[in-house]
């Protein structure tokens, strides 16, 4: 159990594909990933930026874009490698994810030519940074059920509301903002997108302090702000469908990827912690680091699974619940087994492995970020199982 993280290629992987990995991997060698522990928000904000335009002067940013936008137009598979290597390689995720993962793909499938002139070559670059604006205090789950208005009133929308759970909001420039532009239709009629500046009169951010002492979560107060027409991503009305082809790019297999290749180089690091301390002496100690190297292994199984089926044309349906279910639990027994195990030693700052603190507080928000652990299994129970619905109220 001393090297955990597989170095081989999968199973499934052409020789193209093998040579997209030897391409990246040397690629990485020879521009090393930017080291971010310790340093203040500020500081990691500009240094994400400046590792973005680094990447994307590679030609290492949103891979899977279509080269005519200015990707590489990656297969799955070839995705999946590129979110592998990057985690080996301790990568930070980028400050622009957002704009990469969700907004590109929609103004590719909705926006206008000069929306896509306008913004596509700043999310790349890193030039601009977005957040998305979709939850509320009270439209979470029921994202439907959204409050925030925008009233159109000459050429511009004027937008008040609250949004909530926006990462990394108060470094972004521009959110893109799911309203209600028609009050007196059915719940998943009427919404509308918008593409809203992040500078512009009326916006209000405050940063949320989570339990690992960071901010990365904001909450964004709409008041009165001023949004031109032509900032409307997809038809008026018709922002559910639109946002329909967000949140599939947000459920998509690369987030999902990566996390389980930083939770084979987490127990890979925790095996080599208890090996030195003497603690893999002891069978029960033994017993948890193999459950934990079990969790890991059904984890890149099932990516595997997920992306072969992708690459053979299918789509990423109600099994993704699954893995997201899967992927909360994992981590949460992870850091609960590694904090265990190592005692006051993995909260020693001093020692430098306060990192297992960390990582075991900021795990307790995974059963509930991207769809609560409690939505995942309705949705497995009624699309998968074929269990009867849910009451509905």
């Amino acid at each position: 159990m001393t090297a955990l993280v597989d170095k081989r290629s999968s199973p499934g992987e052409t020789a193209r594909d093998e040579q997209f990995r030897l391409e990246l991997r040397m690629w990485v060698g020879e521009h090393p990933p930017p080291r971010i522990e310790g340093a203040s928000t500020v500081e990691e904000a500009a240094a994400l930026r400046e590792w973005q335009r680094t990447l994307h002067a590679g030609g290492w940013v949103a891979v899977h874009w279509p080269a005519e936008y200015g990707g590489r137009g990656a297969s799955v598979t070839q995705v999946a490698i590129y979110n592998e290597e990057l985690a080996r390689a301790g990568a930070p995720q980028l400050l622009g994810r957002v704009g990469i993962t969700l907004v590109g793909p929609t103004l590719v499938a909705h926006g206008t030519g000069e929306q896509r002139r306008r913004w596509i070559a700043r999310i790349l670059d890193g030039g601009d940074v977005w957040c998305q604006l979709f939850s509320e205090p009270d439209a979470g789950s029921d994202l439907a059920a959204l409050s925030t208005r925008a009233e159109k009133r000459d050429g511009v929308y004027v937008v008040n509301g609250q949004k909530v759970w926006s990462s990394h909001a108060r470094f972004a420039d521009w959110g893109i903002a799911l309203v209600r532009t028609d009050p007196d239709v059915r719940t998943h009629q009427g919404i509308s997108m918008l593409a809203i500046p992040m500078t512009a009169a009326g916006v209000e951010i405050r940063p949320l302090r989570q339990i690992t002492g960071e901010s990365e979560f904001n909450e964004v107060f709409l008041d009165g702000v001023e949004v031109p027409v032509h900032n409307r991503i997809g038809p008026e009305h018709d922002g559910w469908r639109v946002a329909n082809t967000t949140l599939a790019n947000e459920r998509g297999a690369s987030f999902i990827w990566r996390q389980q290749v930083s939770c084979k180089a987490a127990i890979d690091r925790l095996v080599q912690a208890c090996g030195r301390g003497g603690r893999a002496a002891d069978p029960v100690v033994r017993q948890r680091l193999a459950q934990s190297w079990i969790d890991v292994e059904i984890f890149r199984l099932h990516n595997e699974r997920t992306v072969a089926g992708l690459a053979h044309g299918g789509e990423l349906g109600a099994e993704s619940s699954v893995v997201k279910l899967w992927w909360a639990e994992v981590t949460q027994r992870l850091y609960e087994t590694a904090i265990g195990v190592l005692g006051p030693d993995a909260i020693d700052l001093t020692a430098g492995t306060g990192r297992w603190a960390h990582e075991f507080l900021a795990s307790r928000a995974n059963s509930i970020q991207g769809g609560t652990s409690e939505i995942q299994r309705n949705i497995i129970g009624e699309r998968l199982l074929g269990l009867p619905r849910e009451p509905r109220q």
